[in-house]
């Protein structure tokens, strides 16, 4: 079982943020951003090579701040967003721009791999999402799923800001907007993009509450006042079921939605002994939920009973062979069961960040503070489980 053995990359600095590269479906590749007060920030891209099981890495400087959040176009491979920190006027700031990696920031793509040669590149900005003094520091920048990777959505304090991205994502033109009312000081935790509905719904976490929002009239659509306990830290659609939707937050908890009953979860899993960062549904294989959390654990679950094959991979009797007819005792006819399949403890420190791959679904990132990345798989057994 060597192939299941994790993979550790070490930057040098702190980091927090991590996404795949969501237009590369050949390469295993992730990009990660890091926490350097004192010196330049760069992005690291991060290429698996799943054969030998080796990492490439190629380094960007990133030299305007502190990386806090970092998302990939789904149309452009060398396109991305971030949220980063500067300071003005003794006042720091979380600004979000949108950037193009140089065309020779492919890993791997230089002959020599002798470090003291390669030089950094830097980044090519494309356009400032240049709200921040308007409307305060953003939290995220989602990409429309599906789209031309011409529309993006930043979350700023308790606004919510839809961009049109023109000329080559040289200009970002503010299409439209929605606030947070109420009492107290408002603000966006986090958000996501729905790839349902024809990519008309944006769920955001603010405080204890989760909403959703129709990006067309930019109305709330539905809310969960109280979905934790404690501050919502992230959420994530299930992909394949158009209602479901995953949240976790500070009370330890992750819960999972249908958005026409908003009164209640559907289920509540309580594995974590600390604030649970971030949640991730497989793209291909939803009952394969990712959690990662400040107890320094990521743990995948199985949720297969609210997901789109709750009894299994179905298979049609036309698809069988004669010999597989035979043998009907080989297959188990209890449907599997939902619970915790692997938790996987290679970080010391807060798990921050914690996605799949674009490319391999079984394969997944984490992320923690101490700049340790991780590269694991999907249990082998629990794979062909699946497939077979």
């Amino acid at each position: 079982m060597e192939d299941d053995a994790p993979v550790i990359y070490g930057l040098e600095f702190q980091a927090r943020a991590l996404t795949p590269q969501t237009a590369e479906t050949d390469a295993i590749r992730f990009l990660v951003g890091t926490q350097s007060l004192k010196y330049d920030n760069q992005i690291h891209i991060i290429d698996f090579d799943d054969e030998n099981n080796i990492i490439n890495k190629n380094v960007l400087l990133h030299q305007v701040g502190e990386i806090w959040h970092i998302s990939a176009s789904p149309a452009d491979k060398g396109v991305l967003a971030t949220c980063y920190s500067k300071i003005t006027d003794s006042r720091v700031l979380t600004c979000a721009a949108v950037w193009r990696m140089p065309e020779e920031s492919e890993p791997g793509s230089h002959e020599s791999p002798d470090e003291s040669s390669s030089t950094a590149h830097a980044l090519e900005l494309l356009c400032d999402l240049d709200g921040a003094a308007a409307h305060g520091s953003v939290a995220c920048v989602v990409w429309e799923p599906t789209g031309d990777g011409k529309r993006v959505i930043s979350l700023a304090d308790n606004h919510l800001l839809l961009w049109d991205l023109q000329e080559s994502s040289s200009r970002a033109l503010l299409a439209s907007s929605a606030s947070l009312e109420g009492k107290g000081q408002l603000r966006f935790t986090s958000g996501r993009w729905s790839p349902h509905h024809n990519c008309t719904q944006v769920a955001t976490a603010n405080d204890t509450a989760v909403r959703g929002w129709d990006t067309r009239s930019m109305s709330q659509i539905y809310c969960m006042e109280n979905a934790h306990g404690q501050l919502v830290r992230d959420l994530d659609f299930n992909p394949n079921k158009q209602y479901y939707l995953a949240t976790c937050g500070d009370d330890c908890k992750v819960k999972f939605w249908d958005t026409r009953n908003v009164t209640q979860p559907v289920m509540t899993l309580e594995e974590h002994s600390h604030w649970v960062w971030n949640v991730r549904y497989n793209h291909s294989h939803d009952q394969l939920v990712l959690t990662g959390s400040s107890d320094s654990r990521v743990i995948l679950s199985n949720m297969v009973s609210i997901s789109s094959e709750p009894f299994g991979h179905l298979v049609d009797d036309d698809d069988l062979s004669d010999q597989e007819e035979r043998r009907p005792e080989d297959k188990s006819q209890e449907p599997p069961q939902d619970g915790v399949i692997a938790t996987y403890e290679e970080h010391e420190d807060s798990v921050y960040a914690v996605d799949w791959s674009s490319a391999d679904p079984w394969l997944f990132a984490s992320l923690s503070y101490d700049g340790r990345l991780v590269i694991n798989r999907v249990p082998r057994a629990l794979k062909y489980h699946i497939l077979l």
